[in-house]
């Protein structure tokens, strides 16, 4: 039981880092059949594995359908053309409003969701600006570090923090309460510190372009807008008004105990409607566009990892991290926080967020205690997952874009930047956290 259980999590973990272009979903399955067929994990799991994650999956696949929605409205390359307004020219301003559009795009869709959105449009703009291959970098990869990392303030921009919300019994309102101001402000360090990293690197004037006739052949799907350019902007104003309020909505539907999955369909469902109406398009297509895999990959890693929790991981992570935790919050934040560092760098952020939650909720602990803990064990996995490419499947899918893309990143040249950015931003971020809560409680 225990050698194919350990060997099952190993070969799915390593195939999925060097077959990165392979869906996920594929290795996921064989090594879940191969921890079922071992026993370690028995039928009666998985049904406390599908009501575990069953919310978390209902949720963030209505949030990928409304990604889908706004795709279908043009959304994206009017986002990529207001972006290039709004730097007038300059290539340092260009850098914080990538930054922003990133961090805003993990919000009001999710950190892979967000990832697949933007890196083609910073391609498109990057290459439709003439830039160099070191002049692309500072874009691309500060880009896909933001955008990856925005998913620790909210936990419903992250199928693996909702799975873990559910695990520990904390509400998306706490959650967000408790992690949206430091999560936040260390998002803002951590696009400091990649500024000055890349600041020599950054184009001071950009060449005047127009985007218009380069949609028309970019091999984007969201390729023209189909809203009359005269109502555009009231138009996207409001989708965005919309979809923010809907993203609202399910911190409030947590606050007074609605169902958050119920409320985010309840969204979707809305969204789809305005689609048909306005652009005569049937929701059917969202049977073919929404990308059902996640589901079975996120099914198919809890139960190679429920395997691991019953054949006793947990119970040695408890053992060597019990003490360390329960000295004190600011202790509970940082220990958590880089045990989950070195876990996600190792073996991916999604088993090790898994797996340190698991462990967390048997070291009976107190509430507070608890919840900082977790809350540190998402910046673990979040933020200082970035910093080996290994580290998030969204990464993954980033270096595998961008090389498609013909740009050309080294894992040594990633390093070097995120070497020097990420065990600084995590180490503040968790100290921000620690302080944060102590405030508020």
């Amino acid at each position: 039981m225990i050698p194919i259980t350990i060997l099952s999590f190993v070969c799915t973990i390593t195939f999925i880092f060097l077959r990165p272009h392979v869906n996920e979903s594929i290795p996921a399955t064989i090594g879940a059949v191969f921890v079922l067929l071992s026993g370690s994990v028995t039928l009666s799991d998985l049904g406390q594995i599908t009501e575990t994650i069953g919310g978390a999956a209902v949720t963030i696949m209505a949030t990928i359908v409304m990604a889908i929605v706004l795709e279908s409205f043009g959304f994206f390359n009017w986002s990529a053309e207001k972006l290039l307004e709004r730097a007038r020219g300059s290539g340092i301003r260009l850098f914080w409003y990538t930054n922003l559009f990133c961090f805003l795009m993990t919000l009001f869709v999710n950190n892979d969701g967000s990832i697949l959105i933007t890196t083609p449009i910073l391609l498109m703009l990057t290459q439709k600006l003439g830039l160099k291959n070191k002049q692309k970098i500072p874009y691309l990869l500060s880009g896909a570090l933001i955008a990856t990392a925005s998913s620790a303030p909210i936990g419903v921009s992250n199928i693996v923090n909702l799975i873990a919300l559910k695990i520990v019994h904390m509400d998306l309102y706490m959650h967000t309460a408790m992690m949206f101001v430091p999560a936040s402000v260390g998002l803002l360090f951590l696009t400091f510190l990649l500024f000055i990293s890349f600041y020599r690197d950054l184009p001071r004037k950009l060449p005047a372009i127009h985007l218009g006739a380069f949609y028309q052949t970019h091999p984007l799907e969201d390729v023209s807008s189909p809203i009359p350019k005269e109502n555009q902007a009231k138009f996207m104003r409001n989708i965005l008004i919309f979809v923010f309020c809907v993203r609202v909505s399910l911190f409030v539907a947590s606050y007074i105990q609605f169902p958050v999955p119920l409320m985010a369909v309840i969204g979707s469902v809305f969204l789809l409607g305005w689609r048909w109406y306005y652009l005569k398009i049937s929701p059917a297509d969202m049977v073919r566009k929404t990308p059902w895999y996640i589901l079975l990959f996120a099914f198919s890693m809890y139960v190679i990892i429920y395997g691991l929790h019953n054949i006793g991981l947990t119970q040695m992570l408890i053992q060597l991290m019990h003490p360390l935790v329960s000295g004190s919050l600011l202790h509970a934040s940082v220990m958590m926080g880089i045990l989950l560092t070195i876990l996600s760098n190792l073996f991916n952020n999604h088993p090790a967020l898994m797996v340190g939650t698991l462990t967390l909720t048997n070291m009976g602990l107190d509430p507070l205690t608890l919840k900082i803990s977790y809350l540190a064990s998402v910046i673990g996995s979040d933020i200082g997952s970035l910093i080996l490419p290994i580290g998030t499947l969204a990464t993954l899918m980033w270096m595998h874009i961008i090389k498609k893309g013909k740009v050309k990143l080294s894992w040594g040249q990633y390093i070097k930047i995120t070497s020097a950015v990420i065990p600084a931003t995590l180490i503040f971020t968790l100290v921000i956290l620690a302080f944060w809560v102590t405030w508020i409680f």
